[in-house]
């Protein structure tokens, strides 16, 4: 067809697309609809069993926020405001609970309220769920790679328990280990009801992960790639994880905002956002700065837990009480410190918030984040978030490596957090055209610390951006996660992560499989004439003299042409046989199986392994693809013999040999 102009123009017809592509728009629209459909049916459907139960698990992990959220601030009012005195400073965005009351600060109180807390806390986790200690989020790992995405369905209630108890005491630690084992335990005992593979048991106990922490820190987009992420300590995602996860996420998220509202964690005051933007090139190297910083103060940290936790472990004490120890020496920390800046600091210095060492800590970055660059103590209030950052990291470590039940995300972004602050600061006052506002280094800061202290740069950048309400330093924040994350070393505060999956017993012989690509079904066929063949007219009696004689379970039934109609195996007629007078009345055509799906001979080992998983049969039949007829069967024992081969060496993955 030729325009008017001259120009060939291709033909405005309805024809279908050649082999998925079409160089053209059809003319009509509504003949795409059928395509569409097609092609979310065929994206949807194998997976459509394991998204719906991921937003089952998504309410279900809001829920289980909401309540956590709810046990902590009782236990805080209670225990820290109405015992000692002290009310840890909120976010901007938290919505409280209780109204303050204003009480005197009895400061040796902070010795006896965290000890009290630390022994409760222990003997319930000791006595009903040992494997609820710690931070939650390293166990919910451990569950992903080595037990087959299996969590006691006690434990995520023990866990709810024991960290409010814990943090609302004064323990140091974060919310994110708790919620996030209790959405995983949700996951994984759904997964169990319902008898799920391992594969999307593993899924659902991630996606729940994923979805606790989105609502507890309302960071959907951070909770999806978190728990895909932070499975390996190297930038490896789980690729099947994310696209649950994210629905889990998003109903985890819709679920709390309902309840507590739908604001950032942090808030930012509107005259600092415009100081808040990275709009200068040249102040990257104010940032680069803050790199060995943090690399330094991850490294301090992760060794530092673990270190404290192998010390709380070689006590010859009965574990129960651990916890009560650790809590007690994080009290006397967090008094030590707060009396010696109160001893030493200007009076205007607000020393008591040293005491951000304690429980969640979270308004110390709240604080920091609201500083103004021409506060006349600036130096004094440096001094505090430096010295609540090192504190941090030692209640932390007695808190938690003592056995005490918390998170060690929320940790990591205070100490980040005032450690970044803190060098901001002082860069500000030495050289205000490199750093605008210090309340940047804040931000930066927190996710830099964490990316180098949980190898997870990007689900880290993502976070914080979420926390803090916005992506405006999103370019620094990426700067910084990417070099920390490149100069920290190995050591991580998860231990339970792995280097990458080749190293994860969850795909265990997901390689070999990607190596029996290369072998075709056709060496393993037992030929057609070699094998009984069934006719739907046989009777009972005959199936099962057939099978008697026959060296496999599993023959073929087909028609006079020998097109495959079915197969019987030895467990179908095995009932019938049961009964003698049924023997001339049942046929083959009663017995067989009829949806069957068999191989071809240019069929790929991996893709047989499926098949006989799909159809749960001991031998497959194998037809011809063009005529359609029967040529054989595979016997399943052949493929799995063939496979084991593999997996131990005997055979060499790149030279098809015969079993």
């Amino acid at each position: 067809m030729t325009s008017e102009h001259g120009n060939s123009q291709p033909p405005m017809t309805d024809a279908l697309p050649v082999n998925g592509k079409s160089p053209y728009i059809p003319l009509h629209p509504l003949r795409w609809l059928p395509e569409i459909w097609q092609l979310a049916h065929r994206r949807v459907q194998p997976n459509a069993k394991i998204l719906l139960l991921a937003t089952i698990v998504g309410v279900v992990s809001g829920l289980g926020a909401i309540l956590f959220y709810y046990c902590c601030q009782i236990v805080s009012h209670y225990a820290l405001g109405m015992l000692v005195g002290y009310q840890p400073a909120p976010p901007g965005g938290e919505v409280p609970i209780f109204a303050e009351t204003p009480r005197p600060f009895i400061p040796w109180l902070l010795l006896i309220v965290p000890t009290v807390g630390g022994l409760l806390s222990g003997f319930i986790v000791y006595s009903l769920a040992p494997e609820a200690e710690g931070h939650g989020t390293d166990a919910a790992i451990d569950a992903y790679h080595n037990k087959g995405g299996n969590i006691r369905p006690r434990v995520p209630l023990i866990k709810i328990v024991t960290s409010a108890i814990t943090l609302g005491t004064g323990g140091s630690g974060g919310r994110e280990g708790p919620i996030a084992q209790i959405g995983a335990g949700f996951g994984s005992f759904l997964g169990k009801l319902l008898r799920l593979p391992p594969k999307q048991r593993r899924i659902l106990m991630a996606a729940g992960m994923g979805a606790g922490i989105a609502a507890i820190f309302r960071a959907p987009l951070a909770g999806a790639l978190f728990s895909a992420e932070v499975l390996y300590r190297s930038p490896d995602f789980e690729s099947d994880v994310v696209i649950p996860a994210g629905l889990a996420s998003v109903i985890a998220y819709c679920t709390f905002g309902l309840a507590f509202g739908w604001g950032s964690l942090f808030t930012t005051p509107p005259n600092f956002l415009a100081a808040l933007q990275f709009n200068n090139p040249w102040h990257l190297l104010g940032y680069t700065l803050l790199v060995p910083i943090m690399v330094i103060l991850a490294m301090i940290y992760t060794r530092s837990f673990y270190g404290i936790t192998a010390l709380f472990h070689r006590f010859t004490i009965k574990p129960h009480f651990r916890p009560m120890i650790g809590a007690f020496l994080a009290g006397a920390v967090a008094l030590i410190l707060y009396y010696t800046l109160v001893f030493t600091l200007p009076a205007s210095a607000p020393a008591h918030l040293s005491l951000a060492v304690l429980s969640f800590g979270y308004g110390s970055l709240q604080n920091a984040l609201t500083i103004d660059p021409a506060f006349e103590s600036a130096y004094s209030f440096a001094i505090i978030l430096a010295v609540i950052a090192i504190g941090k990291i030692l209640t932390t470590g007695l808190t938690i490596g003592s056995g005490g039940s918390g998170g060690v995300f929320g940790p990591s972004m205070v100490i980040g957090g005032c450690g970044g602050g803190a060098l901001g600061i002082v860069l500000h006052n030495l050289w205000p055209w490199l750093v605008p506002h210090p309340a940047t280094f804040v931000i930066v800061g927190m996710a830099g610390f964490f990316s180098a202290a949980a190898k997870t740069p990007f689900s880290t950048l993502v976070i914080v951006s979420e926390m803090t309400g916005g992506y405006d330093l999103l370019l620094p924040t990426l700067w910084v996660c990417t070099l920390t994350f490149l100069l920290s070393d190995e050591q991580s505060i998860y231990r339970s992560q792995l280097d990458s999956p080749a190293h994860s017993p969850a795909h265990q012989g997901d390689y070999v499989r990607a190596v029996l690509k290369n072998i075709s079904v056709r060496q393993f066929i037992v030929p057609g004439n070699e094998i009984a063949h069934l006719k739907s007219s046989d009777t009972l009696r005959s199936v099962v003299q057939t099978l008697a004689a026959s060296p496999h379970q599993t023959l073929p039934v087909t028609d006079g042409d020998g097109h495959l109609l079915g197969t019987v195996s030895l467990d179908d007629v095995h009932l019938a046989s049961q009964s003698p007078s049924l023997d001339t009345l049942v046929l083959a055509a009663d017995l067989m199986r009829r949806r069957v799906f068999p191989l071809s001979p240019d069929d790929r080992l991996d893709r047989a392994i499926e098949l006989f998983v799909e159809n749960n049969l001991d031998a497959l039949p194998v037809v011809d693809p063009e005529s359609h007829t029967v040529i054989g069967i595979v016997p399943r024992s052949d493929i799995s013999r063939a496979y084991l081969k593999y997996v131990h060496g005997a055979i060499s993955p790149f030279v098809p040999a015969a079993v």
